[in-house]
């Protein structure tokens, strides 16, 4: 049986205020499409300062001098204050942060703690809430804030999950993957917990590469 013509007069497609409304519609969401997320980071101005708490990954404990911090400094023209404490846990970056924040008003903190915290086998959920209120302290000061994830101490090295969790719980952009990659090359190791010059170098230019995808660098 043949299918039946439409009658004549009898519209085959929308109306013409119809097919402007889908037009529209499939043309916002191609424009959203193609836009992407938001930067998650405001513009550092010439002259804005970074922030950098953490322990000895921070601080550079096996290359002194050369720890990341300082080559984010010259990669960026920025000025990078270095507060790392060796062997410092959470609760004391924690404590200090007020005091530093206070001093050296950063427009961005980078926060990489945590790591005494997991080789102690301290709770991974109160080092977690240690971490949220570290980054509502400075969102509080009105600094943006980045996370670095620190890897778990087990012989994979994979980063530990709780880093991921809080970056999800706060907003706060992530890197996740490089500590534990460098940790797990020989070659850009000082000592089975810290890089040497040339990992920190490459931490240094995983943190530019972030700052510059969430909008922070140009």
């Amino acid at each position: 049986m043949r299918t039946p013509l439409p009658a004549p007069g009898n519209a085959t497609h929308p109306p013409g205020p119809a097919r402007a409304l889908a037009a529209l519609v499939a043309f916002c969401c191609a424009l959203w499409a193609c836009s992407g997320p938001a930067p998650a980071l405001r513009p550092l101005a010439p002259g804005a300062v970074i922030l950098a708490l953490g322990d000895s990954l921070t601080y550079g404990t096996g290359a002194p001098g050369q720890g990341y911090p300082e080559r984010l400094a010259e990669l960026t023209g920025l000025r990078v204050v270095n507060a790392g404490v060796p062997g410092e846990r959470a609760r004391q970056g924690l404590a200090r942060l007020p005091h530093l924040l206070k001093a050296h008003a950063p427009a961005l903190v980078i926060l990489c703690h945590g790591g005494n915290d997991l080789l102690h086998g301290s709770s991974r959920e109160v080092l977690g809430d240690e971490l949220r209120a570290m980054v509502a302290l400075c969102r509080e000061a009105g600094a943006d804030v980045v996370l670095l994830g620190v890897p778990n101490p087990n012989i994979l090295l994979s980063s530990a999950r709780l880093y991921a969790d809080v970056a999800a719980d706060t907003g706060a952009p992530l890197d996740n993957e490089t500590l534990a990659a460098i940790l797990a090359n020989g070659a850009l190791k000082s000592d089975m917990l810290h890089p040497n010059a040339r990992g920190y170098d490459q931490l240094a230019r995983a943190v530019a590469a972030l700052l510059r995808r969430e909008g922070a660098l140009p």
